[in-house]
């Protein structure tokens, strides 16, 4: 573990000041549907103002450590998750830094800080079990710009809802309907196939494929990040994405194909309900990825040829790769709440900045503990299923290597199983703990190794 040296938290809110009214007047300036915005905020008294930062920082630190217990393992391959090893611990700190620079445009910077390694150096699991290791790890700590990007909103009517300030979120007031766009270097799954139960690895489950729809193999860079933008048209219960951009240059690539000839389209269409007054989402994804990839037929038929294991490297070539994903969540009643995925891609290609998963299906709950007088404390449980299609499974069983698995043969297929919970506590506004478990049947999606049980301890700060 290394020495974290604290982050500042600077922020500036602009209350109860003559020239914050200015503001208010300067930053709907010009907005035809915003025209009477005016001449309320010119009568408004000093304390009815709402605020507007100009600028904000927040700051996180996270450390997950995870351990597994020793299991059945006949055979390993380059990619397999070993049998016996020591616990491994990962640690990211990450500062947010927020500027307003026009009406409603708004400038973020995430410089960040990591260090440490996912079990296996992050790999033999498919839904790797750890949100909080990327695949790439150092034993030292060093420092990335994760994300720089632009946003601005775009008011569609007069009705606003004040934004609180938080992580690359500047306070003031939000259009309820209205058009975002988001422009730079972020992940993509900030904007899509978001879940209030699971999607978060510094706050519920870890594993990859709760956090995420695991078949959605979203454009990205070994640590998950890439260039590209969004546009967002919500317009009262519905929103409306759609977002391209660039692939890493090579499958699980350090580096981003900046000219966009590796690139992805993304869609997803949102609806937000009530059910017996309890508020619930539904999300329809689609993806579409065009890059130089291999398609595992190639890969198995040229070794078949040679007599040598698969190689994806040497078949590469133009190709496109397709799929989607169905995003649920559901407030069953106060403080609980259950939540759903589906996800599939074609599966014929190689999987490219993602995992190594061509369907899958999630399924879990989160429960507050104000049903047990500790309204502070969160407890989740999930199950994850992954599985192959028929062109990967012949992939793997002929000793090909993928992104995160591979064992060097596959001879009794079966469907990854994954079961986690957590249960986390908050011990003050700032700071919490939670303790995470996990048991993964067929890891790699061979029946030959496993079952393995996952320890883990996640700490987390936030200011």
């Amino acid at each position: 573990m290394f020495a974290f040296t604290a982050l500042f938290r600077l922020r500036v809110r602009k209350r109860h000041s003559t020239w914050s009214r200015w503001l208010l007047l300067l930053a709907f300036a010009g907005t035809p549907h915003m025209s009477n915005a005016q001449t309320a905020a010119a009568s408004l008294s000093a304390s009815d103002v709402p605020e507007i930062e100009l600028w904000n920082a927040h700051g996180q630190f996270s450390l997950v450590t995870q351990k597994h217990a020793s299991f059945i393992s006949p055979y390993v391959g380059p990619n397999s998750l070993h049998s016996e090893e020591g616990a491994k611990e990962t640690v990211d700190a990450t500062l947010f830094l927020g500027l307003r620079l026009w009406r409603s445009g708004e400038l973020y910077l995430n410089p960040e800080i990591d260090q440490g390694y996912g079990l296996s150096e992050t790999t033999g699991v498919a839904g790797f079990p750890s949100g909080a290791a990327y695949k790439v790890g150092r034993d030292s700590p060093y420092g990335r710009l994760q994300r720089a990007f632009l946003r601005q909103t775009l008011a569609l009517n007069d009705d606003m809802t004040q934004v609180e300030s938080g992580p690359n979120t500047l306070a003031g007031p939000k259009p309820n309907n209205n058009l975002t766009l988001t422009l730079g270097k972020f992940s993509v799954v900030d904007i899509f196939d978001n879940n209030s139960y699971a999607h978060d690895p510094r706050a519920d489950f870890l594993n990859w494929s709760v956090i995420d729809s695991a078949a959605f193999d979203y454009a990205a860079d070994a640590w998950g990040y890439t260039y590209g933008m969004a546009a967002e048209w919500t317009q009262r219960d519905w929103t409306l994405r759609g977002g391209f951009f660039a692939m890493s240059t090579e499958p699980n690539g350090e580096s981003i194909d900046q000219s966009f000839a590796q690139r992805e389209w993304v869609f997803e269409l949102e609806h937000r309900h009530q059910w017996l007054a309890h508020r619930g989402a539904i999300r329809l994804l689609a993806f579409v990825n065009q890059a130089r990839m291999a398609y595992y037929g190639d890969a198995v038929a040229l070794a078949r040829a040679s007599g040598q294991s698969p190689d994806v490297s040497s078949v590469r070539r133009s190709a496109s790769k397709s799929g989607f994903a169905i995003n649920m969540e559901q407030e069953l009643a106060k403080d609980l709440g259950a939540f759903a995925r589906f996800s599939r891609n074609s599966g014929n290609t190689e999987a490219y900045d993602f995992t190594d998963v061509n369907q899958s299906l999630s399924v879990g709950f989160s429960v507050k503990g104000s049903y047990w007088n500790q309204p502070t404390h969160t407890f989740g449980t999930a199950l994850a299923v992954n599985g192959l299609s028929p062109d990967a499974k012949a992939y793997f069983s002929a000793g090909g290597i993928g992104i995160l698995i591979g064992d060097g043969q596959l001879p009794h297929y079966a469907r990854e199983q994954i079961f986690e919970t957590y249960y986390a506590v908050n011990l003050n506004k700032a700071l919490s703990l939670a303790g995470d478990f996990q048991y993964v049947r067929n890891p790699a999606y061979n029946a030959d190794r496993g079952p393995v049980s996952i320890w883990g301890v996640r700490l987390h700060a936030e200011f």
